[in-house]
């Protein structure tokens, strides 16, 4: 049986979160939203987009404002909250969330991005990098794979026939719009449209929807091209257990170690599980990276560090995706409540809504709403049905 007390924190805090999030109709600003002012960064210099960017992420006094940025609707986190809705009405029958579930299902299947092979989604922004500019909406497999997570969820709760043609229509979008590389070890899908990338984390995002295609449908060319992604991402875990971002055609990594290790975990088990796939291979790689992201990631007492080696700031997502991960297997559920009494006594604010940096002399307290919020409500979610015993379905 669940701990009582501690299950009475989690959904305490959960509920002060909801109440935020609803008041705010799920609409918020982003660490990487500056591009939305009316002011034309881009127009005033080669790098002052990026420097303009950069500097609101790092800035914690909140001059959204005065730059003409509106909060807004986030695709990601309407298909995190989506699934995480889900799985409370599906485990929580005492409570009714069918409005807030209907309103996300409907917001996501209304404002895609067109033009694809597919239903896709990307970012509500532009963003901006030394060597690129990518427009907003424009579509990405990170964003669209956390949508694909909700309305899989919608459908499992609901049987709706429309979310089961979204899903398959993702997949389309997948196999058919996103640039593909093929090597010895396996295939790795690209994280957008505009280029061939190989990003570990997104490609494995690709595999799980691929994977929960699969599981819809026994469609076997879904199952093939999940296991292949998968069979990619295991050739390039390093021997202590981790993984770095990315890699490029001249083979080298990005090294980058952070939350996407949980990512990466968390996929490949899912991938696993809709394909009904038992290889003891990948079993040995999800332990191995399990036990790196536990001893090298966090402190005993439940803080994450940044990335390896930095330790600060103390990040949300951080925080977020180590209960998340955590929270899926008996052995590690203890540290995930450990990580949640951390984060809820450390950068929960009495409103509700969850901090997004501490740093060692102050806090970046701008309220995110994808980074900070979605991520923590699905979090919290997951742990509070692991601790309830829920199956992991």
């Amino acid at each position: 049986m669940p701990d009582k007390k501690d299950l009475s924190l989690y959904l305490t805090s959960l509920e002060k979160l909801r109440q935020y999030v609803e008041q705010e109709n799920f609409k918020g600003y982003d660490p990487y939203d500056t591009l939305n002012s009316p002011i034309k960064f881009k127009y005033l210099g080669k790098f002052a987009a990026v420097l303009a960017l950069q500097f609101q992420k790092r800035n914690p006094v909140n001059i959204r404002p005065l730059l003409g940025i509106k909060k807004e609707h986030n695709p990601k986190a309407l298909g995190l909250f989506l699934y995480s809705y889900c799985k409370l009405q599906k485990h929580q029958t005492e409570k009714d969330y069918t409005k807030q579930i209907n309103y996300l299902f409907t917001e996501l299947k209304s404002n895609y991005s067109k033009g694809f092979s597919g239903y896709c989604w990307g970012y509500n922004f532009d963003w901006a990098s030394s060597g690129k500019y990518i427009n907003k909406y424009s579509p990405n497999i990170v964003v669209t794979a956390f949508v694909a997570k909700g309305i899989y969820e919608y459908y499992q709760l609901t049987k709706d026939a429309e979310a089961l043609n979204i899903l398959e229509s993702i997949g389309h979008f997948i196999l058919k719009d996103l640039p593909i590389t093929e090597t010895k070890e396996g295939i790795c899908i690209s994280y957008t449209t505009l280029g061939v990338d190989n990003c570990y984390n997104a490609s494995l995002l690709a595999a799980t929807v691929l994977a929960q295609l699969y599981h819809l449908t026994k469609d076997e060319i879904f199952k093939s091209y999940a296991l292949k992604a998968v069979d990619f991402v295991l050739s390039k875990q390093h021997a202590d257990g981790h993984w770095n971002y990315s890699i490029n055609e001249q083979g080298k990594e990005r090294m980058q170690i952070d939350f996407h290790q949980g990512y990466v975990i968390d996929c490949i088990e899912d991938v696993m599980r809709y394909t009904d796939t038992q290889k003891e291979r990948y079993a040995q790689a999800i332990n191995k990276g399990r036990a790196f992201y536990r001893q090298q990631q966090f402190f005993e007492n439940g803080q994450a560090k940044w990335r390896l080696p930095k330790i600060y700031p103390v990040e949300i997502h951080n925080q977020s995706q180590g209960i998340i991960t955590f929270c899926r297997t008996n052995e590690y559920l203890g540290f995930a409540e450990t990580i949640a009494n951390y984060t809820i006594e450390n950068m929960q604010d009495k409103k509700g809504f969850f901090y997004y940096r501490k740093l060692k002399n102050y806090t970046h307290k701008i309220p995110y709403m994808r980074w900070s919020q979605a991520w923590m409500f699905t979090a919290l979610t997951e742990l509070i049905l692991a601790k309830a015993g829920r199956e992991n379905d």
